[in-house]
């Protein structure tokens, strides 16, 4: 008589999978979780912050001392008149380059199979994206202390405390809904290198081709009918009209227009991408 030999079956592989009924708190929950993860990193990387101290204090000091006595002329003013003008859009610019910083970092987080232990655990998909914009809104907020700290400096008259806090909440509202894009292209694209190259293609024509450094009245005809409602135009010349004084209506609804546009359309696209690639 043979023996039979008893194979035991072999255990099944479980994926644990975000639970779909995750409510709002257990959202909330996780997402705090994940910024404070975040905050510790960046206390363990320092190194993490220099692009939000420094950048700052380069632009500043390189636009005020290097253009300003030309375009200060033309202001009628000399440099202290480009400083008044050139801080409250230098406040606009702050949202679009430190929102870069998110895409980079979550593409490198997908290399270093930091993403592949949240997928191990049952969180909230979009709680790991809005962690991400959450500390990124944070190091913006650093990133535009200092630069009033260096704009008060080189001489420029803080005489409106809300109008200046208005125009910082204007640009980290405006940021938040730049990120989601960035965020679209840490997940989509293949490195770092290749979302901060892509990063550089949208910025330098939205900053350039708009009223952040220069009055537009200079620019020929179809560049002014593309700063008139660029979004980087929009903010900087509300935030101008927040800080300095001056007409606020039109740059404040061409801003809050491409926030709502921006967030409705790519948020759901990063969290979507991101989950089917976690």
């Amino acid at each position: 008589m043979s023996a039979t030999t008893v194979t035991a079956p072999a255990a099944p592989t479980i994926k644990v999978e975000a639970d779909p009924r995750i409510g709002l708190r257990g959202h909330l929950r996780h997402t705090g979780a994940l910024v404070r993860r975040n905050l510790l990193w960046i206390k363990q990387d320092p190194e993490s912050m220099f692009d939000a101290v420094l950048m700052p204090i380069v632009f500043t000091l390189l636009f005020v001392y290097v253009f300003g006595g030309s375009i200060g002329q033309s202001l009628g003013g000399g440099q202290d008149a480009y400083v008044q003008y050139v801080i409250p859009g230098m406040v606009a610019m702050m949202s679009m380059n430190i929102a870069q910083g998110v895409g980079t970092g979550f593409n490198e987080d997908f290399h270093k199979g930091i993403m592949d232990r949240f997928r191990s655990l049952p969180i909230g998909r979009a709680s790991v994206l809005i962690a991400k914009v959450s500390v990124e809104l944070l190091r913006l907020l650093v990133a535009t202390t200092v630069l009033m700290v260096v704009a008060v400096l080189v001489g420029f008259d803080i005489n409106n405390w809300a109008g200046l806090f208005g125009a910082i909440g204007l640009s980290a509202l405006f940021g938040s809904a730049i990120m989601w894009i960035f965020l679209v292209l840490g997940v989509t694209m293949k490195n770092a290198q290749s979302v901060q190259a892509m990063g550089f293609l949208v910025m330098m024509p939205l900053q350039f081709g708009s009223s952040i450094f220069a009055p537009t009245q200079s620019m020929p005809g179809w560049l002014q009918n593309f700063t008139e409602y660029n979004p980087m135009s929009g903010l900087a010349d509300a935030a101008r009209g927040l800080m300095v004084g001056g007409p606020v209506a039109h740059g404040l609804w061409v801003t809050l227009a491409w926030t709502a546009g921006l967030t409705l359309v790519m948020a759901p696209i990063a969290i979507r991408k991101f989950t089917k690639q976690s």
